[in-house]
């Protein structure tokens, strides 16, 4: 036989330099990362580092919009840049410094203000799979969160100021596929055998070789058929299996052990959650059409599986855990699983490129691949829409949240309130509060702050040590608060790009004086 050709240098290469991350998410993953292109309005400390954790790990490309020249004060605390670079546009100077990072991603700057970019060309964020804007005005963020809203790109505001910073993400809507959950059920189908794993198990003995899941699996149903067809149902019932199972041993048998330890997380497999529910009854899943992506059309194509030949379950995902068995029978029971695993994902393929045709879209949208993937995670899809950060300047806007979040003591909200503040002492006094004096500038804030919650019908006040320390910097970055927080929205943003993972909703507030992290949804 002759051997497999090696694969390309190239190919070698970026496999090795990505390894680890890979993992994380996959090749598909890293081919969308790869693929993603991103907007950083103004290049702060806190801008750039966010740039730094999607450059490292080989996003497309960026694109620095930022008119200012670069500053001694920018120098102290932006790690992309030297006092060489005093005076140079701060966008170019940035993007030079950050694309040695990673010579695989293309960089390109613009010296504009971004509301010169609204109004002379509205259609520039189009091309950009997110846009995140640091330190922007009140007005430029109800700006750029209505027209980003309107062509339904997802947008992050963030801001650090000494140990303070805060980041909102807006998403019209954002489909995951693979969320990757902390405690991931595994689908076994015990209650609900389908035909070949019934097949199978009746044509296996019990040994001290075989998996697991055959010693739990025959057990089980000797339990079953000893209380009138009933599966356990609680904590008792669940006891008596153990037992049973325990009673059965020849001494000291691993795949007995496995089995008894695998009762309480082995049931209920198959059912769609009420989560998984609620997306297969949504409109945009029931009614799809034109506009459809293909999230939804495969969505649509998994609900009429549910409601036909899936009998109310869901596509067998066809993935088994770690078990101890001799490999003949391990792999034995795992085709089992994957046949049938392939055989529902064909079901619902072939019903998505219907959809596909009905809908005059090209059959090449959605892929056999696509299909297998969406069926392996239907359990654990989610949906996530958001709200828009330009109506959290409208008075009354979520004063209940915000007025509950101030009376808990532990609670950051205080610290949402001081920021929001902050960007209005900009606005009205075209400086940093404490830029100048931070005293005096202390009672302007807590000024500020009271007539906001005032607005939202909210009494509970801002405390001075809060007001005073936000004007004690003088809106100076501290640079490990930026480095800590950027990483944290780079983070975010490869949940998005990737679609992978929950990304965080949909404010993330940050006290580095206390190590202290909270996340609301406004």
């Amino acid at each position: 036989m002759s051997s497999p050709s090696p694969k390309s240098p190239e190919l070698s290469d970026k496999s090795r330099k990505y390894d680890r991350q890979i993992r994380l998410w996959g090749e598909h993953g890293q081919t969308l990362l790869e693929n993603a292109q991103i907007c950083l309005v103004n290049a702060t400390a806190l801008g750039t580092e966010v740039l730094k954790g999607v450059v490292l790990p080989g996003i497309g490309g960026f694109t620095i919009v930022d008119e200012q020249l670069v500053r001694e004060e920018d120098v102290g605390c932006n790690f992309f840049l030297d006092h060489g670079s005093i005076g140079q546009s701060r966008a170019k100077r940035c993007m030079q410094l950050l694309r040695e990072l990673n010579p695989d991603v293309n960089g390109d700057y613009v010296d504009e203000h971004v509301e010169q970019l609204i109004d002379s060309q509205p259609d520039f964020f189009r091309s950009f799979d997110v846009v995140v804007a640091t330190a922007i005005s009140e007005r430029t963020i109800v700006r750029l969160s209505n027209v980003l809203w309107e062509q339904s790109i997802p947008l992050i505001i963030a801001r650090s100021v000494g140990f303070y910073g805060v980041a909102r993400i807006q998403v019209r809507e954002h489909c995951v596929v693979e969320t990757h959950p902390d405690n991931k059920q595994t689908d076994l189908r015990l209650e609900h055998p389908f035909e070949g794993l019934r097949k199978h198990m009746d044509e296996t003995e019990i040994t001290g070789k075989v998996p697991w899941l055959v010693v739990l699996y025959k057990v089980l149903h000797e339990w079953v058929a000893a209380h009138d067809g009933r599966f356990p149902a609680n904590y008792r019932e669940k006891c008596e299996v153990r037992e049973l199972i325990r009673s059965k041993m020849e001494g000291e048998q691993e795949n007995f052990e496995e089995a008894i330890k695998a009762v309480n997380s082995s049931f209920g497999g198959g059912k769609p959650s009420s989560a998984v529910l609620e997306i297969l009854q949504d409109d945009r899943c029931v009614n799809v059409n034109k506009e459809s992506n293909s999230f939804w059309i495969m969505a649509r194509a998994l609900k009429d599986f549910v409601d036909n030949e899936g009998n109310g379950l869901l596509p067998v995902p066809g993935v088994l855990p770690d078990m101890t068995a001799d490999t003949n029978s391990y792999i034995s029971l795992q085709n089992v699983y994957r046949t049938q695993a392939a055989h529902d994902a064909d079901i619902v393929f072939r019903r998505a490129r219907q959809l596909l045709k009905e809908l005059n879209k090209p059959n090449d949208l959605i892929t056999e691949k696509d299909v297998r993937l969406f069926c392996r995670e239907a359990a654990n899809i989610a949906v996530q829409r958001g709200t828009k950060i330009a109506d959290e300047f409208d008075k009354g806007y979520r004063a209940v949240s915000i007025a509950s979040g101030l009376e808990t003591p532990s609670s950051l909200m205080a610290h949402y309130v001081v920021l929001r503040a902050l960007d209005r002492f900009q606005a009205e006094y075209g400086c940093a509060p404490g830029e100048s004096e931070a005293e005096s500038d202390t009672s302007r804030i807590k000024s500020l702050a009271s007539k906001m919650l005032a607005d939202l019908g909210i009494g509970t006040p801002i405390s001075d040590d809060l007001a005073y320390e936000i004007c004690r910097y003088g809106g100076a970055e501290i640079h490990s608060i930026s480095g800590y927080l950027g990483g944290c929205i780079a983070h975010e943003l490869i949940k998005l790009i990737t679609k992978q993972y929950r990304p965080l909703d949909n404010t993330f507030l940050y006290d580095g004086s206390t190590s202290q992290t909270e996340v609301f949804k406004l």
